[in-house]
């Protein structure tokens, strides 16, 4: 039997997916506890339209990502940290101050989870930051750290 899974099952495929199984299977398990429907025609049809609107969903976020990465790399963020007299930071510069950087200097809000530091920030200077979207959009930002 054909069946449209409405949500992920272990060992048998993910949501929006159209697989065969034993009938008993479907009727007495998947079925009742909602976890598939029957592929008739109809539900095939409510399928493909679901599908199309999750593209184009998908594709209007991948426009925005893209926007968003092109704001990161033009130009450099400048950071102020408090020094001493050497040049050297007290503690060291944070994602959380990066995230904080590029919500005031870009109007982007990034969750500081997303950003990697690509080098230990200790001194005053230019470094990079790696900022990672998902599904392998990222891009490297430029980080110049000033004193305050």
């Amino acid at each position: 039997m054909q069946i449209i899974l409405i949500q992920d099952v272990n060992n048998l495929g993910g949501s929006n997916e159209v697989v065969t199984v034993k009938n008993g299977y479907a009727r007495n398990f998947l079925i009742p506890k909602k976890m598939a429907v029957e592929a008739s025609p109809s539900n095939l049809k409510q399928l493909e339209e679901r599908l199309k609107q999750l593209k184009k969903k998908e594709d209007k976020m991948l426009a925005e990502i893209n926007k968003v990465i092109a704001a990161l790399q033009d130009g450099t963020l400048k950071i102020g940290a408090k020094t001493g007299t050497t040049g050297k930071i007290f503690g060291s510069v944070t994602n959380v101050q990066v995230a904080r950087a590029i919500r005031e200097q870009k109007g982007y809000e990034i969750d500081r989870r997303r950003i990697q530091l690509l080098d230990e920030i200790k001194e005053l200077g230019t470094y990079k930051a790696k900022v990672d979207f998902g599904n392998g959009n990222e891009t490297e930002v430029s980080l110049e750290i000033v004193s305050e």
